[in-house]
């Protein structure tokens, strides 16, 4: 992705690499596939855009690359579809013919043949990156979840999710829930990362709306729910803290320590006998690999995501990678990162690194990597960040950060939508 900044679900910053040595003799004619147009493809894309005598095709299902990392500030009204969503074949067309968008859906994948049966057709190939991502687990022990509750890691979803939610904001507004002292219940389950965003900034919405609509917006409630004894589990104390005061600051109702039971439309059942009513629910408590993990025969975790080597390849496939969140993806010690943009790009990176090398006949170094920073969106104009391990900020400072790393990557895209935009009017002339 563009700019200097790395970016996550949580406004993650890295260090950038550089993968184009000045001795450049890559084999003429190689076509390089990337399947999925996510963070780790786009970053991809782009780092091998740069070498010389590379063709490169991106398939994706969806004819848009979603900026799931903004879906708290979509789902809770303060963003719009622009902010979140950007034209995949437009943004191919700014890389002048060498690059080329497929909107079309994989069906399977040939290794021995090297080749990719998608809806409409088959491509071939040299060297593959699947790049697939992750799509929200609906535990199937808990009855009712799936049925009864919205994910965030797709647009469709976000998108019927905040439609439900400004639906709600306009009856308090209308005074159709005439029982004021009847408090409308949002249920959020999983304190992690995408969790406490959009938790944090749907109560900021409502906290501000309630100076506009009157009192009735205090009327919604909401709950944000984890089994773990805290939110953000695995996070520094600092992040932990200063982010659970922000939340009980916005009159965010927080239950740790809370294992759900089983879930009908209008209840959440707790294993403790206890019950909550909701209005609506997003869930946001696990992630598994896409569908197509589950087509290809090689070793998986138990949420189908790859287990690869230390090159990241698919097991037995020398010109095969994965990355991103359809991964297991471990540092150089074994430990496992998170699944967040960060490491999809940094993982993607390293993938075109090592084609690179690969290109040129030498061996690439085994793939490490770390978690750099930290940013967290707590509403309005305040966030919770940590860098390189010792630098710690919050509020407004944070905010003004986290929006610099946001501002970076979205003008990557749209300058190279732009140049997109002005080739195929070029095009279009030249035709007439």
């Amino acid at each position: 992705m563009s700019g200097k900044f790395g970016y996550n679900a949580t406004f993650m910053l890295r260090k950038t690499t550089t993968i184009a040595p000045k001795n450049r003799t890559v084999n003429v004619g190689k076509h390089i596939v990337i399947i999925g147009g996510g963070y780790g493809g786009l970053r991809a894309v782009e780092f091998l855009a740069k070498e010389p005598n590379l063709t490169i095709t991106l398939i994706d299902k969806n004819p848009y690359h979603y900026l799931q990392t903004e879906a708290y500030g979509y789902i809770a009204g303060r963003f719009d579809i622009h902010d979140i969503a950007i034209d995949l074949e437009q943004w191919c067309s700014g890389f002048k013919g060498k690059v080329r968008f497929c909107n079309d859906y994989v069906h399977s994948l040939d290794f021995a043949a090297q080749t990719i049966t998608c809806h409409t057709q088959t491509l071939s190939y040299d060297y593959l990156i699947i790049a697939t991502g992750a799509q929200t687990n609906f535990f199937s022990f808990i009855e009712g979840l799936r049925a009864n509750s919205h994910g965030v890691k797709n647009l469709e979803r976000a998108y019927n999710f905040r439609k439900e939610f400004e639906d709600l904001i306009y009856k308090q507004m209308q005074n159709e829930e005439h029982a004021k002292t009847e408090s409308i219940n949002i249920a959020i389950g999983g304190a992690g990362l995408s969790g406490v965003e959009v938790a944090a900034e749907m109560a900021n919405v409502i906290h501000t709306y309630s100076k506009t609509i009157g009192e009735r917006a205090k009327a919604i409630k909401i709950y944000l729910i984890d089994a773990s004894k805290t939110i953000l589990p695995g996070m520094s104390d600092y992040v932990i803290e200063n982010t659970q005061k922000r939340l009980e600051s916005l009159g965010v109702e927080i239950l740790t320590d809370s294992f759900i039971n089983n879930v009908d439309g209008e209840q959440i059942m707790f294993k403790d006998g206890s019950r909550l009513k909701y209005r609506f629910m997003i869930f946001t408590g696990g992630i598994k690999a896409s569908n197509l993990n589950n087509k290809i025969d090689t070793s998986k975790n138990k949420t189908a995501q790859f287990l690869t080597d230390d090159m990241l390849r698919i097991q037995g496939q020398n010109n095969v990678f994965a990355i991103g969140d359809c991964v297991e993806v471990r540092d150089a010690r074994g430990e496992i990162l998170p699944p967040t943009a960060q490491i999809a790009e940094k993982s993607a990176e390293y993938a075109a690194h090592a084609i690179h090398m690969l290109l040129q006949g030498k061996i690439p170094r085994a793939f490490d990597a770390s978690v750099s920073g930290i940013f967290i969106a707590l509403g309005g104009h305040y966030a919770v960040g940590e860098m390189f391990g010792f630098i710690k900020v919050k509020g407004y400072w944070a905010y003004l950060l986290k929006k610099a790393i946001t501002y970076a990557y979205y003008l990557g895209l749209h300058l190279r939508i732009n140049t997109g935009y002005k080739n195929r009017i070029k095009e279009h002339q030249a035709k007439e």
